[in-house]
């Protein structure tokens, strides 16, 4: 007889979001007439930008006739599209990467959870906690875990790295070296930054250790001040212990038209094996890239047009942040995040649980928020805001939640 992947088994209930959107929908169907403000997942609300529209009518245009028809992608991805990456995103800022080191996918969601088949199954994993639940998840369902432990609310064998107000929400190093270490900044869902020199430090650590950074940048597009670094390759020595994930969902709106993208720098070793030529196996065995329609709106992202139209989008989401921190922060909430990031990240009031919270915004205010304890132990007594919605809505749903 068949059997199952037992690993699974060890996972709590569903994934995150699913559990509140079952809470959302049971609450709406109950009470049709509510006018739910959704802060919660972080998904955009704002169109795709002209730059990126055009980009896609040309290239759906060209799917119409046999001389510019495209099959298969390549491997890893279209060349204008990695070329235009890789003078963007790294060497314009300094960072010594080409673009094939670059592989195109179809989101970091999608390659923060596969990154990790290219790793033996006895690696120790270091995460922050709180953190994005997919890091610890995927790792879960490999077998690179015990069992859930109801008393810490943590997976034994995994090493969490405590996030605390008390350090502004960035990991120290742990007590016990892991293998694999997942960083991101700034961070889903504390909303904190790491500096350059902070992020050096990580690079030493691992280098130090042997061990391997898998740095999620997937907003670095956020960032407002100057220290904040937007690539790990920006530190000394990252060529040769860090895998960086991007993502266009939040630069450019693409959740619904999925497109990102990892690099995997050739220095970065097992011994004499390159972990560029793994993922590059994994990659072109079970994965056959983003659509040519994608990756020609991506290359329109880094157009002279599509950055400008970019930065004013992302500038809006950012006023909803500045909106969300200091509405609260009057009302007497302790608040942060939402100066590098477009989540707020607040503690919840009368030492309330952070479902509790849920359940008192989405009742008396009808604003839907993120439990922080879904994000791991130290998320309890927290609750996550987005700054995704509407002008709008943002405003309303921060006069609801402090008139409570």
């Amino acid at each position: 007889m068949f059997t199952i992947n037992e690993n699974y088994l060890k996972l709590p209930g569903s994934y995150l979001f699913s559990n509140i959107a079952k809470k959302v929908n049971a609450y709406q169907s109950e009470n049709p007439e509510a006018q739910i403000l959704r802060l919660g997942i972080g998904d955009v609300t704002q169109p795709l930008a002209p730059a990126i529209i055009e980009a896609l009518h040309k290239a759906v245009d060209e799917m119409a006739n046999a001389e510019t028809f495209h099959g298969y992608a390549p491997d890893l991805g279209y060349e204008f599209l990695r070329n235009a990456i890789a003078k963007n995103d790294y060497k314009d800022r300094g960072c010594d990467i080409s673009a094939d080191e670059i592989f195109v996918s179809d989101g970091a969601k999608c390659d923060s959870g596969n990154i990790q088949e290219i790793f033996g199954l006895d690696n120790k994993i270091a995460v922050c906690d709180p953190v994005y639940p997919v890091y610890v998840d995927t790792n879960v369902m490999a077998g690179r875990s015990g069992e859930y432990n109801p008393n810490t609310q943590n997976f034994d064998g995994m090493i969490y790295m405590p996030c605390l107000e008390a350090n502004d929400f960035v990991p120290e190093f742990p007590k016990e070296n892991p293998d694999i270490i997942y960083l991101c900044f700034p961070n889903n869902p504390t909303g904190a930054t790491i500096t350059k020199a902070q992020l050096q430090e990580w690079v030493d650590y691992a280098k130090r250790i042997g061990a391997v950074i898998i740095y999620d940048a997937a907003y670095e597009a956020y960032i407002t001040e100057e220290e904040i670094p937007h690539s790990i390759y920006e530190c000394e020595g990252a060529r040769e212990c860090a895998i960086e994930l991007h993502s266009f969902s939040k630069n450019a709106g693409f959740t619904g038209v999925r497109l990102g993208y990892t690099v995997v720098p050739k220095d970065l070793k097992c011994g004499d094996v390159q972990l560029h030529s793994l993922w590059a196996r994994r990659h072109g065995t079970k994965y056959n890239g983003a659509p040519y329609i994608v990756q020609r709106a991506g290359e329109a992202v880094y157009s002279d047009a599509g950055k400008a139209q970019l930065k004013e989008q992302v500038a809006y989401y950012m006023q909803n942040a500045k909106v969300i921190y200091e509405g609260l922060k009057n009302a007497g909430y302790s608040v942060s995040g939402g100066v590098n990031a477009p989540y707020i990240w607040l503690k919840t009031p009368d030492k309330m649980t952070s479902w509790e919270f849920f359940d008192k915004l989405l009742h008396e205010a009808n604003v839907v928020g993120t439990p922080g304890s879904g994000f791991g132990a130290h998320g309890e007594g927290y609750f996550r805001l987005s700054a995704f919605g509407s002008h709008e809505n943002t405003i309303k749903a921060v006069e609801r939640i402090t008139k409570m």
